[in-house]
């Protein structure tokens, strides 16, 4: 492909001198769980939300899996509680919830943001709702003056799923005087698959909270339920960070303002250059700032356009295909019609939007969509 969508060497190359150094000091240190990176990772996440325990882990899904059950282990839910999670996201977002033993209540999303419709959230509301997991799509921030005070009025938490847009920051300051995500809630998750904006070379993930009570409770259903050695107080996992990530994420994390900026740069060059009335552009934010995650237009005939694209050389993806009402694995969940995230579904296609990209190529991007009929 002359315009690949993705390709991790090249995405990985202007960091990859450090990246060995750091790998290399892990490997000549001994320590290869925990350790002085693991610390290091944190209290630089930390440093990023604002002052937020953080509990760096396996991955995103059990970074979310983890946080669930830490709220039930805490008392701050219980079984059966009902959290309204917006139907167009990645399956690990409700996965966590049932992983838990909560519901999840799926809900429309904005058909203009694709992230969950604030304005709709009486919509959802029952005696059992006790939360709402907000998820940053694509890197644009979900937190707004809307859900702030739904949340307040209801006495509901908020949750982030924040796996797609670390260093974004919300149009609305959150619960914790600051609003970037991840620092907006009761608490967030985070995933450092190698594909995010900030990636590992493996998986990896974090959990972000300011309360202590619930960032210990992670942390030991983390490392086997145990809150000191060979004393376990819960059931857990193992699910910690791989010193190694850390490492390369400390590289990177330094480095997260110029990679947010770069792809806010080729996302200018879309949205300035793309004017084929054919295909609908992603809406920007009128405050706070996305980091471009994906760059997700759409089209009445996705297929067509995708077939086109690829015929000139630009590989594009598709996220996600099949939301997660639809997955085998979920059907049996209840939940009202789902119109708009099924339409969505339908026409959705992801851009390239990373270092494999140039600025130049962008914009041949661009002309290359403007001549599609």
């Amino acid at each position: 492909m002359k315009y690949p969508f993705l390709n991790l060497a090249d995405a990985n190359a202007p960091y990859l001198s450090e990246i060995q150094e750091a790998v290399a000091r892990v490997a000549a240190s001994g320590r290869y769980i925990g350790g002085e990176e693991n610390q290091r990772f944190e209290s630089n996440l930390s440093e990023l939300t604002a002052g937020a325990h953080i509990v760096a882990v396996s991955n995103g899904l059990d970074a979310l899996r983890l946080m669930m059950r830490a709220l039930v282990i805490t008392g701050k839910l219980n079984k059966g509680d009902e959290v309204i999670v917006p139907a167009n996201t990645y399956v690990a977002t409700i996965l966590a919830i049932i992983d838990a033993g909560l519901t999840p209540v799926l809900a429309e999303p904005s058909p203009v943001t694709h992230n969950l419709d604030t304005d709709r959230l009486a919509e959802y509301l029952t005696p059992l709702t006790r939360a709402v997991m907000t998820v940053h799509l694509y890197g644009r921030p979900c937190f707004d003056s809307a859900l702030r005070d739904f949340c307040i009025a209801n006495n509901l938490l908020i949750l982030e799923d924040n796996a797609q847009a670390i260093g974004a920051v919300a149009e609305t300051e959150g619960f914790n005087q600051s609003a970037v995500t991840g620092s907006l809630g009761h608490a967030a998750a985070f995933s450092f698959y190698p594909t995010k904006n900030i990636g590992a070379m493996g998986d990896a993930g974090a959990v972000a909270t300011f309360d202590s009570q619930l960032a210990a409770a992670v942390r030991a259903l983390a490392n086997y339920g145990s809150d000191r050695r060979y004393h376990n107080i819960y059931a857990g996992f193992n699910c910690r960070m791989d010193p190694m990530q850390a490492a390369v994420l400390n590289v990177k994390l330094a480095h997260l303002d110029d990679e947010n900026l770069y792809r806010r740069h080729l996302a200018s060059k879309y949205l300035r250059g793309i004017k084929n009335p054919l295909v609908t552009l992603p809406a920007e934010l009128e405050k706070g700032s996305q980091v471009w995650h994906q760059f997700v237009i759409r089209s009445d005939n996705r297929d067509r356009l995708r077939r086109y694209l690829d015929d000139n050389g630009v590989q594009t993806d598709i996220h996600y295909a099949t939301p997660p009402h639809l997955q085998p694995a979920l059907s049996h969940l209840p939940h009202a019609p789902l119109p708009i995230t099924e339409q969505l579904a339908n026409e959705v296609i992801s851009l390239p939007i990373t270092r494999t990209t140039s600025p130049t190529q962008a914009e041949e991007i661009a002309a290359i969509i403007n001549n599609y009929q």
